[in-house]
């Protein structure tokens, strides 16, 4: 079955990076669109960034443009967001799924990124 296990979250001061992996399985990881989606409590869910298949588009939300960057490495199934910058908005927990879009999809169970001094 499909499995999506992300790491890479902790604790990391304002102005700090993190880079999240999301290492997938069951089910054939190059032909799918995936993204990464946060949920802050008390906040909607956001759709952070998202990436084809290929690699060769991806797409932003307008709040981390410029300072995150999503990757993936097809030949290991493992998607990748490089955080940088990060301030303390930014904190939530931070989930891969397959897709594009903040509903649907397979999802991983989440992790935990915190920034704060």
């Amino acid at each position: 079955q499909v499995q999506l296990v992300e790491s890479g979250g902790g604790l990391v001061q304002p102005g700090g990076s993190l880079r999240l992996s999301c290492a997938a399985s069951g089910f054939t990881f190059s032909t799918f669109a995936m993204s990464w989606v946060r949920q802050a409590p008390g906040k909607e869910r956001e759709l952070v960034a998202g990436i084809l298949s290929h690699g060769g588009s991806s797409t932003y939300s307008d709040s981390v443009k410029g300072r995150f960057t999503i990757s993936r490495d097809n030949f290991n199934n493992t998607l990748y967001l490089q955080m940088n910058s990060l301030k303390p908005e930014d904190t939530a927990v931070y989930f891969c799924k397959t897709f594009i879009g903040i509903t649907g999809g397979s999802w991983g169970q989440g992790t935990q990124v915190t920034v704060s001094s």
